[in-house]
């Protein structure tokens, strides 16, 4: 690959239009310092000296893939409270669609605090519902989707779940069925409650971690070999297209169920991992989706994983860098 090819994919991200569906959550940060332990208990002390607030979960991923030049609409449930007013807004201003954000008095928008000093996180509170969503707002929301995919017909649709209720069953089978109908690639992010639901799709991207737990499936050494046995055996279930799982420091792994591959990592100085998979699952993607190349969809979004990953906090990438960084790799 060259340069110029290179960049006419980078440019051809500025013409998709992505759906994302999942859960969303507000990620606050709060930043201080540590100078004493409590007379109270045997902690420290984290005097606050800066507050921030970020996209977090499907929103994170709708800012990755805004952040790499494509359209974005955000499909979610959100609490009726300040916090989801904040995540609203903070999708808007990034220029994320959140007209299929919807707002439920039962439950909390899902919202997680990370206190970090000295660039550690010192504790993370969590406030979070992750009941199913009920009936009488499960049905709007399908439909409500549905009709936009109709009327728009975007070229992707990702699926993010953290099993904190949006995705039921129910919801995934329907988006899916009408995707694959109107010829929109979905690709999924999965977690444990509904890891086999996702019949049908095209790109199915989960962990390590999630493939041992989703298919009760003891995967000891992470080798080619062991590794299309995990696709063989999801295939059974799902029928998808591609199985791309992300294996940590190991690299990523992927199968189209005619070539396969494992890509190791590349080098980096790691400082925070959260949101990673967030960024692997954006770029993946928006790649695939312009060129239909599994092994540079792989390459690709190994890269943006690794760049995210030698920053603090939950961040996106950012395209020049990126670009540049697959320069120096794929372009020989």
């Amino acid at each position: 690959m060259n340069k110029t090819e290179l960049k006419k994919i980078f440019d051809g991200m500025d013409g998709l239009h992505v759906v994302v569906v999942g859960d969303v959550m507000l990620d606050n940060y709060w930043w201080g310092n540590v100078e004493r332990i409590s007379p109270e208990a045997p902690v420290p002390v984290v005097a606050i000296e800066k507050r921030e607030s970020r996209l977090g979960g499907a929103a994170n991923v709708a800012l990755n893939c805004r952040a790499l030049g494509a359209k974005v609409s955000l499909a979610s449930v959100v609490g009726d409270d300040s916090e989801g007013t904040t995540l609203v807004k903070l999708a808007g201003e990034a220029g994320i669609d959140t007209s299929m954000v919807m707002k439920s008095w039962r439950r909390p928008t899902t919202t997680k605090v990370r206190v970090i000093s000295r660039n550690q996180q010192m504790l993370r509170l969590d406030d979070e519902v992750t009941d199913e969503l009920y009936t009488d707002e499960e049905h709007p929301f399908i439909d409500m989707i549905l009709k936009y995919l109709q009327k728009v017909k975007p070229q992707v649709l990702i699926f993010e779940d953290y099993n904190k209720g949006v995705l039921k069953e129910n919801v995934i089978r329907l988006i899916t069925a009408h995707c694959k109908e109107i010829g929109i690639i979905t690709v999924v992010d999965p977690k444990k409650r509904n890891f086999l639901s996702y019949k049908d799709v095209t790109i199915f991207k989960p962990n390590l971690k999630e493939v041992r737990e989703g298919l009760h499936m003891e995967v000891s050494d992470a080798n080619e070999k062991e590794m299309n046995k995990v696709h063989a055996k999801l295939n059974e279930s799902l029928h998808h297209d591609i199985t791309f799982v992300t294996l940590s420091e190991k690299g990523v792994f992927y199968n189209n169920g005619f070539s396969s591959a494992i890509l190791p990592s590349h080098i980096r100085n790691i400082a925070d991992v959260s949101g990673a998979g967030d960024t692997v699952v954006a770029t993946a993607a928006l790649v695939y989706a312009i060129t239909k190349d599994v092994a540079l969809m792989a390459e690709v979004s190994n890269l943006a994983g690794g760049l995210v990953c030698e920053e603090v906090g939950v961040v996106s990438i950012k395209k020049d860098k990126l670009r540049k960084e697959a320069e120096l790799v794929l372009c020989k």
